[in-house]
């Protein structure tokens, strides 16, 4: 960022160039979010709410820094003539340098990958932005210049600033000598935003977004010209109020308020919890995930209040990190008032808040999924995949997490992940004791997959998986209801009582007439594989590659190497289909070299099937063309097809 300085009756001043992202960003709101433009007055009130927040939060340590105006709140004033608008609030305030960084930066990281990743089609992008939270910078959706006073708490007052932009890509600072704590926002509407200077439409806006914030927000009395203020909001926390009074768009709104966001949760939960300890949460279920979602350093986290004193907005102490969605407020009676994060990890009370609080979310789906199955099903293509990294992580509470997982599945004609293990139970037939899987790189490669074939011939249901965290979950999960899992593409098939008397001679009689072929197949391949045997999975291909029932997969494999990290040998089993055409041909093949390049286009044609990348993809084309080759030139002396 770049400045100029330039002397100003006596103070200096400053002009600065917006962050790339902030002018993206702006850019995008006051073309995106035309049809949300009254969301400007949320967040400027939101903001106001978190300064006094703040202030209230030091003061427990410093009482001097309320003592000249010790009652916080937050005040709008309208003037239709100017056609501004301006919230003003008494808390922490800024200095010049954090006005600087606060209001010309966004400091969230991943932020730049986001602007490069949005659609170009305005409604798209409209909701991404609603994921992303549009806080101060919404002014410019209805502005078309911004003023911003401000003084830092126990600052002296010629220690104030002034921020100005008209969001054309750059804002200038100044220093003012003579500034009230807390800050002040003015907008300057734009000529097609003139309806929000009336007093009556701002109102209806307050009460509608910020009825709940815990602080009084003034305007000045209807149809009086004096300077008397009345409070317009409730002003009382929402969750401090009983559920009995509290409507379902009181806390849709709330939400709104919480998670900045203009979308609606898809499910709440509110409780108070009495006894050997007390607190309060207001958790929610939003309906959309976060750009940020699987960034190990974005913000997470409960807003903390204790004794309904604001302690910190993102304390992700009191939920694991495979709950990281969930948006709420958690309010505890027992932890001390100056609680810091290093004191979260270390109170023994914060255990136990975050295991109830844990339940109450578990239970919580547990209703969605049962009551609103339509509404879980958006909730599991949100948040699925985030949701099963529970199975490794929370081993406690694997018990509640299994009947909340959703599968894709044979059984079913697309690949909408919505069996549940409960659905895949009763769909089981007499005599079966294995729950089968399959992973592969997508849902219509696991559908396809040749491991699962002669399951499906059968009429065996299989689960399909396709997402990275699928290979690490599934090795975590041993049974559900006595039913062990199985993945059908390692080990034996597993098929118990299943398979008839018939299967097991046939398989017999294969073996005895196929021995010599399978040793050639093994020593054509050599050390790429433990051993070759015949198939009892495959029906439609010829050969399948099958792994120990600890090895590494060749997915997961290549995750940690793309990691750095080392892994260990693994060769994998080729299973044959003896009775498919393309091994009939190959086992007449007497030419050994025309008998090694089938059997490594098998090996090769295995591996591709089941989504692993070639050593040698040119040199696979040239050994396929060459049989293609061959094929189309008819039987000739010495092929199988010539001394059949």
């Amino acid at each position: 960022m770049q400045g100029t300085e330039t002397p100003d009756a006596g103070t200096t001043r400053q002009t600065h160039g917006f962050q790339a992202e902030v002018r993206e960003l702006l850019k995008l709101m006051i073309h995106s979010l035309y049809s949300h433009r009254e969301i400007f007055l949320r967040e400027l009130i939101s903001n106001a709410s978190d300064a006094c927040d703040r202030l209230r939060f030091l003061a427990i340590a410093d009482s001097s820094l309320l003592a000249a105006d010790p009652e916080l709140s937050i005040r709008v004033d309208a003037d239709p003539t100017a056609g501004t608008v301006t919230i003003t609030d008494n808390g922490i305030g800024m200095t010049r340098e954090e006005a600087i960084a606060n209001l010309g930066t966004i400091a969230r990281s991943g932020t730049a990958e986001f602007f490069r990743s949005l659609p170009k089609d305005d409604q798209q992008a409209s909701q991404l932005i609603g994921q992303f939270g549009v806080g101060f910078y919404s002014a410019f959706i209805v502005a078309d210049r911004v003023e911003v006073h401000s003084r830092k708490a126990g600052a002296a007052p010629e220690t104030g600033v002034r921020w100005e932009s008209r969001a054309e890509g750059d804002f200038t600072v100044e220093t003012l000598t003579r500034a009230e704590r807390g800050t002040s926002v003015t907008l300057h509407l734009k000529e097609d935003a003139r309806e929000f200077a009336d007093a009556f439409r701002l109102r209806s806006l307050i009460r509608r977004y910020s009825d709940h914030i815990g602080f009084p927000v003034r305007m000045r009395k209807e149809g009086e010209a004096s300077l008397e203020y009345e409070v317009v909001n409730q002003a009382k926390a929402l969750w401090t109020l009983p559920r009995t009074q509290i409507t379902d768009e009181e806390y849709r709104q709330f939400y709104q308020y919480l998670a900045h966001d203009f979308t609606d949760p898809l499910a709440w939960s509110h409780n108070k919890v009495e006894g050997k300890r007390e607190y309060t949460s207001l958790l929610y279920i939003p309906g959309k995930a976060p750009f940020d979602l699987y960034q190990r350093e974005a913000v997470r986290g409960l807003k903390l209040y204790v004794r309904r004193v604001f302690i910190m907005d993102d304390a992700e102490q009191f939920l694991p990190l495979y709950l990281r969605f969930v948006k709420g407020v958690v309010d505890s009676s027992d932890l001390p008032l100056n609680v810091s994060r290093e004191l979260l990890q270390q109170e023994p009370e914060v255990e136990a808040i975050r295991s109830g609080l844990t339940r109450r979310v578990l239970d919580l789906l547990a209703r969605l999924a049962k009551d609103e199955p339509e509404k879980y099903a958006t909730f599991w293509k949100e948040f699925g995949a985030v949701l099963k990294e529970g199975i490794a992580q929370d081993q406690a509470n694997e018990a509640a997490l299994l009947p909340l997982l959703r599968f894709a599945s044979t059984a079913l004609p697309d690949n909408s992940p919505s069996a549940s293990l409960a659905d895949y139970l009763g769909r089981m037939q007499p005599g079966q004791e294995r729950i089968y899987y399959v992973i592969a790189e997508t849902l219509d490669a696991a559908r396809a997959h040749p491991a699962i074939e002669a399951l499906k011939a059968r009429g065996l249901e299989v689960l399909l998986l396709a997402e990275r965290i699928d290979e690490w979950v599934m090795g975590q999960l041993e049974t559900y209801e006595g039913k062990r899992f199985k993945d059908a593409a390692r080990g034996d098939l597993e098929l118990g009582g299943l398979a008839s008397e018939a299967d097991k001679m046939r398989h017999d009689a294969e073996l005895k007439e196929s021995k010599g072929l399978l040793k050639r197949i093994k020593d054509s391949l050599g050390e790429r594989v433990t051993e070759v045997r015949i198939s009892d999975r495959l029906r439609e291909s010829p050969a399948c590659l099958v792994l120990g029932e600890h090895d590494l997969g060749d997915r997961l494999r290549r995750m940690l190497a793309a990691a750095g990290q080392k892994t260990p040998d693994a060769r994998p089993l080729l299973e044959v289909n003896v009775s498919h055409p393309l091994v009939r041909y190959l086992d007449a093949i007497a030419d050994a070299g025309q008998f090694n390049e089938l059997a490594q286009l098998l090996y090769e044609q295995a591996q591709l099937a089941e989504g692993a990348v070639l050593a040698n993809p040119p040199e696979f084309v040239l050994r396929l063309n060459r049989l293609l080759v061959r094929l189309s030139a008819g039987p000739q002396d010495g092929s199988p097809a010539a001394s059949s």
